[in-house]
C-alpha cells in the first residue's frame, strides 16, 4: 500500500494500513536484524581471514592486522544491513520498499548523479578550506597529506570504491530513510525525526569532541535534504563522495588505521565541514527547484 498522493517524504509510511505498532515493531525487528547481519559478516570475515592466513584478533579495537581487510569487513557488514531495512518496510509496514528511496518510489539516478557532481566540488572546497585553516594556524600540512606508494594504496582504493557506495547507502536508508519515516508516521513535523536520526547516526560512530559536532551536523543536514528534495539521493551522493575521499586519503598517506578508529577530530576540520555542507545544501536546493524535482508523492 502506497501513501496518498501529495505525501511528503518523511510521511510516506503513513499509508491506509498504518497502525501505531508497525513502526515500533519494524524498528525493533530492524535493530535485531542489523545486529545479527553484522555478527554473521564479522564472524564469516574472521573465519575467512584466519583460513587465508591473515593476522586475526590483534587488539580490542582491531580485528585484523591488515587495515585493508579490516576496512573491507567493516564496510561489508554495514552494507549487508540494507536488505534488512527493505525487509521490514515490506513485511511489517506493508508498503513498497522503493518509498524508502524517494517520493516517486525509486532512486532517481540522474538526480543523484547531478548531486554527486556537486558533492565532489563541495568536498574538494571543504578540504581546501581545511588546508588553508591549517596554514593560518601554523599547523603542519604533512598531517593532512602523504603518500605510501601504489602497492599499499591500490588495495585500499579498490575496497573503498567497491564497498563504500553500498555502505554509505545503507546508513542513509537506516537513519534518513527508515527512522525519519518511522517518526513521520506519527508526527507532522519532520524535525524530531531528523534530529533523532542524526543523534543515532552520531552514536554509531566512535568520534569524540569536534568529531561529534561534525557527524551530527552532517546527519541533520542530510535528513533535512531528504525532506526538502523528496528522497535520499542527495544524502547518498554526498555520503559516498565524502567517504571515498576520506578512506582514499587515509589509504594514500598510510593512516587507514587511524581512520578506522575514528576518535578525535581537530577543530580545523570543522571549518571544512561548514564550507562543504553549506555549499552543498545551497546548490542542491537551488538545483532541485530549477529542475522541479518531486518533493511529494505523485
Amino acid at each position: 500500500m502506497a501513501a496518498p498522493s501529495g505525501t511528503r517524504y518523511d510521511r510516506l509510511a503513513r499509508t491506509r494500513l498504518h497502525a501505531w505498532w508497525r513502526p515500533v515493531l519494524g524498528t525493533a525487528a530492524g535493530l535485531l536484524g542489523i545486529v545479527l547481519v553484522v555478527l554473521v559478516v564479522v564472524i564469516a570475515g574472521t573465519l575467512a581471514g584466519a583460513l587465508a592466513g591473515a593476522e586475526v584478533g590483534v587488539s580490542n579495537d582491531r580485528l585484523f592486522g591488515d587495515p585493508v581487510l579490516e576496512l573491507g569487513v567493516n564496510l561489508l557488514a554495514i552494507a549487508a544491513t540494507l536488505p534488512v531495512v527493505y525487509g521490514i518496510t515490506v513485511w511489517i509496514q506493508r508498503r513498497p520498499p522503493g518509498t524508502l528511496s524517494s517520493v516517486v518510489g525509486r532512486l532517481r539516478w540522474r538526480w543523484m548523479a547531478r548531486c554527486a557532481a556537486v558533492a565532489v566540488a563541495a568536498v574538494v572546497l571543504g578540504q581546501a578550506t581545511v588546508a588553508v585553516t591549517y596554514l593560518a594556524t601554523g599547523e603542519d600540512l604533512g598531517d593532512l597529506f602523504g603518500w605510501v606508494g601504489w602497492e599499499r594504496f591500490l588495495p585500499a582504493l579498490i575496497v573503498t570504491l567497491l564497498l563504500v557506495p553500498f555502505q554509505a547507502a545503507a546508513e542513509e536508508y537506516v537513519f534518513r530513510g527508515w527512522l525519519l519515516q518511522a517518526f513521520g508516521a506519527f508526527l507532522a513535523n519532520p524535525w524530531p525525526g531528523i534530529l533523532l536520526g542524526a543523534a543515532g547516526f552520531t552514536a554509531v560512530h566512535a568520534y569524540v569532541d569536534w568529531g561529534i559536532v561534525d557527524v551530527f551536523a552532517f546527519g541533520a543536514l542530510m535528513g533535512w535534504l531528504a525532506v526538502r528534495t523528496g528522497g535520499l539521493e542527495a544524502a547518498i551522493a554526498l555520503h559516498v563522495v565524502n567517504n571515498v575521499l576520506a578512506f582514499g586519503v587515509s589509504g594514500a598517506d598510510g593512516s587507514l588505521d587511524e581512520a578506522l578508529k575514528q576518535g578525535s577530530v581537530p577543530w580545523q576540520s570543522v571549518t571544512g565541514t561548514v564550507v562543504q555542507l553549506g555549499l552543498y545544501a545551497v546548490v542542491v536546493v537551488v538545483m532541485a527547484g530549477r529542475r522541479r524535482i518531486e518533493t511529494r508523492s505523485p
